[in-house]
């Protein structure tokens, strides 16, 4: 699943594409990647693209009064093509601008969603309004305050997107072998000084996934097939069995509430 470095590598090729493009016409091939939530796709026909932004794992496409979010979930991806290539298979909903290039959404297992809201109801979003701050922004005192409140662990702390936005499976195992906390570690057992080390050590690692785009690892591939670099940086995930590289102990991979988490015992102690 693309998380924050893959999403913001996924809009800044974007934008460098399409900016102050024209969308002319919208064919939408599977609605049901459209939430139901959702105003009519097509009243982005005449609009141009103002921005792409993002928001922890959200894509948002400004197009003048009108905001089109957009969640890749496990397998969504952007790909430019010129307007008259065939259509894919698994290409669900194709963008056509003036320059008579095209954006698809391509989703091999239909789990991404797309939706179109007016720019003044973003804060009110049933799906962004949940969101809670990426560590970029976010006050560590507070952080501490909700993660001292709950019995699950650590590892599944970091994964819920209403507690601190953008980190996902990969990232968080990361995380977690970076600042030497056991992923089984309840939240409510927690020191401020460990929190402190999350955020510092998430900063620390989304900028330097975000520097080689995002990691690729299976799905995740950027838009014009850009893929990410960081997978060279990984010092746990997806290493089990191998040494870790402080203590040289083998790395061990556990589920934890259905995650595949990995770690090192001797250094997350």
């Amino acid at each position: 699943m693309p998380e924050l470095p893959e999403v913001r590598t996924v809009a800044s090729i974007l934008k460098k594409e399409l900016l102050n493009q024209k969308i002319t016409a919208i064919k939408v091939i599977f609605p049901k990647v459209i939430s139901k939530d959702s105003l009519d796709i097509n009243l982005l026909i005449n609009k141009k693209l103002k921005d792409i932004k993002t928001y922890g794992k959200y894509l948002l496409f400004d197009y003048d009064n009108y905001i089109l979010i957009s969640h890749l979930r496990m397998e969504g991806k952007y790909f430019i093509k010129n307007k008259n290539d065939s259509i894919e298979k698994h290409e669900h909903i194709i963008f056509i601008f003036n320059d008579n290039t095209s954006l698809r959404y391509h989703d091999t297992r239909k789990f991404g969603r797309i939706e179109l809201i007016k720019k003044g109801e973003l804060s009110k979003n049933k799906s962004l309004s949940k969101l809670a701050l990426e560590p970029f922004d976010i006050d560590i005192n507070d952080l501490y305050q909700k993660i001292i409140k709950k019995k699950t662990p650590i590892k599944t702390i970091l994964l819920d997107q209403t507690i601190i936005s953008g980190l996902g499976n990969i990232y968080a195992n990361e995380v977690l072998y970076n600042s030497e906390i056991n992923p089984f570690k309840l939240g409510k057992d927690m020191t401020f000084n460990e929190v402190k080390k999350i955020v510092n050590s998430a900063i620390k690692i989304l900028n330097l996934a975000i520097l080689n785009k995002g990691t690729t690892i299976r799905s995740y591939m950027g838009a014009l097939n850009v893929t990410g670099n960081y997978q060279k940086y990984l010092k746990v995930h997806m290493k089990s069995g191998k040494k870790c590289s402080k203590c040289h102990n083998d790395i061990i991979k556990v589920k934890i509430n259905g995650r595949s988490t990995y770690y090192c015992e001797n250094c997350q102690k």
